[in-house]
């Protein structure tokens, strides 16, 4: 009987005789007008049964493409990638770089003061320990023959919520950073920075050693956009997205990345508005020889009603629109894809309700 060492040994062996490319679909999809998908970050808190159908569930709905994340405990996370590869979803792979696995073990957590979750800071993370972790859990999906479209290395290094080099103020209310200089860690924040340009090249240096993901889409990390009020109020370091773009940029992230990544949470705003606030806020996105685009990884419209059945009337239209404005982007090249943010996990924001799509769900997902 073939090990799986072995199935890989040959595969490779025939891929190189024959000039096979195992990646024909994530061709298309980096040459795509654009893509529409949803998050489902997390399924490896549930029970394999328990993500069978959620993943179900979206597969059913129509959506072609998920973010999933590749977080703790490991192995249920991959499960989950294998279950939506086989219900022919395509997949953006969200590395958690708050996994205890990335870090020695007697790295201390920095606090949230009970108001946010303990995290590890980004300078702290064992590089080595990411590599091997990250070829263990690729290699385990390329024996399954899973092709990712794209990885994400990361989720919102410019917020103290998931980067524990930036700081949770004691009590909220002072005024938090609008600048680098403004940093109170600045300089942990920035060996952060220059370990994360480091993340970025391992991640697609592994990814080039697969067999079927080699030719993924590496994306850097999503980067929240709340603004500088929300942060005071808050009382959470914070820095707008395009100077934390602009200090990775000149660490050397455009030689091993594609995209960008960015999320985007509009509001209700409305109209020209609402294009306004995207149009700004996406302005370090470029095409061509210019720079590189952009990927909304996570993007959202909150309703808060909690009756059946279920009125979503409120956010359709909001919902609508912005997908027009990322319409626009995405045929000027500076926006290839936009994951709506959830699926179902959040109460505000998720789509999935009473036990169905909502009206402004199948809208958000629809391909393009």
């Amino acid at each position: 009987m073939w090990t799986a060492v072995a199935r890989r040994v040959l595969l490779c062996a025939l891929l190189s005789l024959f000039a096979i490319e195992p990646v024909t679909a994530i061709e298309r999809d980096r040459n795509a007008t654009g893509i529409f998908g949803i998050n489902r970050v997390n399924l490896a808190w549930l029970t394999p049964d328990e993500q069978r159908k959620v993943l179900g569930e979206i597969a059913a709905s129509g959506a072609t493409h998920v973010r999933l994340s590749l977080s703790a405990p490991v192995a249920r996370s991959i499960d989950a990638v294998e279950i939506a590869h086989g219900l022919g979803l395509k997949i953006l792979l969200e590395i958690q770089l708050t996994n205890p696995d990335f870090y020695a073990d007697d790295v201390d957590a920095r606090t949230g003061y009970g108001r946010i979750w303990d995290i590890r800071r980004l300078s702290d993370i064992d590089l080595e320990r990411y590599r091997e972790n990250l070829k263990a859990a690729l290699r385990r999906m390329d024996d399954a023959g899973v092709p990712l479209v794209a990885v994400e290395p990361g989720n919102e290094i410019n917020y103290s919520a998931y980067n524990g080099d930036l700081i949770v103020f004691r009590e909220p209310g002072a005024v938090t950073p609008r600048r680098v200089p403004d940093i109170r860690n600045r300089e942990a924040f920035e060996r952060g920075l220059a370990i994360y340009v480091e993340i970025a090249r391992m991640t697609r240096q592994e990814l080039k050693a697969t067999i079927f993901s080699r030719n993924a889409v590496v994306v850097s990390a999503g980067l929240s956009d709340m603004n500088a009020g929300e942060s005071d109020q808050k009382g959470m370091e914070r820095l707008d997205p395009e100077d934390v773009i602009a200090l990775l940029k000149s660490l050397g992230l455009d030689r091993y990345v594609d995209a960008y990544g960015i999320h985007v949470y509009p509001g209700r705003k409305a109209g020209p508005k609402l294009a306004n606030y995207i149009r700004e806020l996406l302005r370090f996105c470029t095409a061509g020889d210019r720079g590189k685009p952009c990927w909304v990884t996570e993007w959202g419209v909150a309703n808060a009603a909690r009756s059946c059945p279920f009125d979503d009337r409120n956010r359709a239209d909001a919902i609508a629109a912005t997908r027009s404005v990322f319409q626009a982007l995405m045929s000027s090249g500076q926006l290839m894809a936009a994951f709506y943010y959830d699926w179902d996990t959040h109460d505000a924001y998720g789509v999935w309700r009473c036990g169905r799509l909502s009206p402004a769900g199948v809208r958000a997902i629809a391909p393009n």
